[in-house]
């Protein structure tokens, strides 16, 4: 388990992230929601150890993250940030057997090397493996980037907006896949998302944020809540059920009146 205890966080006069508590839930989905600003990323960086928090402290199975050495921590932690793409020349396999390094340090292995391969498989990846990365298209791109987070075979998963510059067929494909990392893998998948139907539909748990604060945390449902997302994103919803599921409407005024 992931436990966030009284976790500040301040660029100068900015407050960030203002005493964060909060546990993450295990073998779920768990979508980050908020508006620009409202300190999703950053909490990603304190909880992967990118950034250090102010004040407060992260646990990680019941461990402050700070005793933990960094090869063991990459272990049980995984991250992908929006600045993780590079333009190297690599093969699909070879992007992939990057996330051995904890494991390997670039000795590969024949279990690592049978990590690789399921983690191409399971990304189907198979037919592109061989490929530069730079010929893919940005699903596939993307999808190897998720493998080699696979590859790395850690219990969390954390993801900064994944489905950025993914059209709507791959960004579907991509819940999916997280999905099925929690369902096939029982990995524990932290998302930050900005679009707050595909939360509503693929996260078992939602976290929303505003100003560096958790305002509500809960079931899509509980926080499909004209209430809080009104408030959330200082913007009027509209609430609609849908398959005995919440979605949002985003309103757009009344119609004028013809001339």
């Amino acid at each position: 388990m992931i436990e966030i205890k009284n976790v500040s966080k301040k660029y100068g006069n900015l407050v960030v992230l203002d005493d964060i508590n909060i546990s993450i839930k295990e073998r779920a989905v768990t979508a980050l929601i908020g508006p620009n600003g409202a300190g999703k990323s950053t909490l990603l960086g304190v909880l992967s150890k990118l950034l250090t928090p102010d004040q407060g402290e992260v646990y990680l199975d019941e461990v402050n993250i700070n005793k933990i050495k960094p090869n063991q921590f990459a272990k049980a932690i995984a991250i992908l940030k929006q600045t993780n793409q590079i333009q190297v020349n690599l093969t699909v396999r070879e992007l992939v057997s990057f996330g051995r390094w904890p494991h390997s340090k670039g000795n590969l292995t024949k279990e690592d090397e049978l990590k690789i391969d399921e983690a191409i498989k399971f990304l189907r990846l198979k037919e592109v493996e061989n490929k530069n990365i730079n010929q893919l298209s940005g699903g596939q791109k993307q999808r190897a980037y998720i493998a080699m987070i696979v590859a790395q075979d850690t219990k969390y998963v954390l993801l900064d907006e994944p489905l950025n510059n993914l059209d709507m067929r791959y960004s579907v494909d991509m819940m999916l896949i997280l999905q099925d990392l929690v369902q096939k893998l029982g990995k524990t998948v932290m998302i930050v998302l900005h679009d707050i139907n595909f939360a509503a539909t693929f996260s078992d748990h939602i976290i929303a944020m505003k100003d560096g604060k958790i305002i509500k945390e809960g079931t899509p449902d509980e926080i499909m809540d004209k209430g809080v997302l009104d408030y959330v994103f200082d913007h009027e919803f509209c609430i609609a059920g849908v398959n005995g599921k919440k979605y949002c409407i985003y309103y757009q005024g009344e119609p004028e009146e013809a001339i």
